[in-house]
């Protein structure tokens, strides 16, 4: 049998074309690319600090347009409403009142845009508008949106872009300074139980910071034993932010709990602390609770 040449048994290969370089298309500098939101944010909005805002001319016919304008499709001009609704916030207040909530669901939905300017003019405005209506903002009318408010503040001090979380954690420190706190602490007391471990973690700081601000009698309406409980739930929890804030509650706790024990050469207060936290605390967060005490 004869046998067939090799060369005609194998295929014939091809050769493969050799794959083009790609190349990059470079981005055209200085246009006002609207899919760009970025771009557009850093050429056209502008982040007015609280005193550099001016009083309206004439508030009570601007006022009539504000929610209008603040409903508009375009995220720029709800930007230029917000700094706006500050301006009112600071300069003519009452003006304010009756749409107070429907502000505060419009600030909820902006900080929940993905663009970045839009949210930080929210948050912004969230700031004054805790300055200005300080106690009022946790009556009964405005709970719920509140509510929102408070989660969407603590998600964004949670999140990645520096220049937002700044801003929201300055929004949150000026809420615990204008807000009435057992109010507030009683909101909060849920956060710090939050899912999301950063969300717990800028909830607990909010928490210590209102409970380094409280009286005695405060701090007894709301419960001693329950702020004891919930530092020492905190002492454990696996973010150091979130642990750092409860030690620093529990020396606030410290101080006003034996506010009114006499230091003598036996440590009355450090005894008194200590059968406190066996008494109401858990075996080891007691431990930890007396030796935070006994470090300072």
């Amino acid at each position: 049998m004869a046998l067939r040449n090799i060369e005609n048994a194998l295929p014939i290969s091809q050769e493969r074309p050799k794959k083009l370089a790609k190349l990059s298309k470079q981005p055209e500098i200085g246009l006002n690319d609207e899919n760009n939101p970025v771009a557009v944010a850093e050429s056209t909005v502008e982040y007015v600090a609280s005193e550099n805002l001016k009083p309206f001319s004439d508030p009570e016919s601007s006022v009539q347009r504000l929610l209008e304008e603040l409903a508009s499709k375009d995220w720029i001009k709800v930007c230029e409403s917000l700094n706006n609704t500050r301006r009112f916030a600071i300069h003519h207040s009452s003006l304010l009142l009756p749409i107070l909530e429907k502000l505060i669901v419009v600030m909820v939905k902006a900080m929940k845009n993905p663009r970045s300017a839009l949210c930080k003019t929210s948050i912004m405005t969230c700031s004054d508008i805790f300055t200005a209506y300080g106690e009022k903002l946790l009556e009964g009318p405005h709970l719920k949106s509140m509510d929102d408010l408070l989660l969407q503040l603590l998600m964004k001090a949670s999140q990645d872009k520096k220049f937002v979380c700044e801003e929201a954690e300055k929004a949150l420190n000026t809420m615990v300074n204008s807000v009435a706190r057992l109010p507030l602490l009683r909101k909060l007391q849920s956060y710090v139980r939050h899912s999301n471990p950063r969300v717990r973690a800028k909830a607990a700081v909010s928490t210590s910071n209102c409970v380094s601000k409280m009286e005695v009698n405060e701090m007894e309406e709301f419960g001693m034993v329950l702020l004891a409980q919930m530092a020492a739930d905190q002492l454990s929890d696996k973010l150091p932010e979130a642990r750092e804030a409860a030690r620093s509650m529990v020396n606030s706790l410290f101080e006003k709990f034996t506010w009114n024990e006499e230091e003598d050469e036996e440590g009355s207060k450090q005894e008194a602390w200590k059968k406190f936290c066996e008494k109401n605390v858990t075996g080891l967060n007691a431990q930890a609770m007396i030796k935070i005490v006994a470090s300072q």
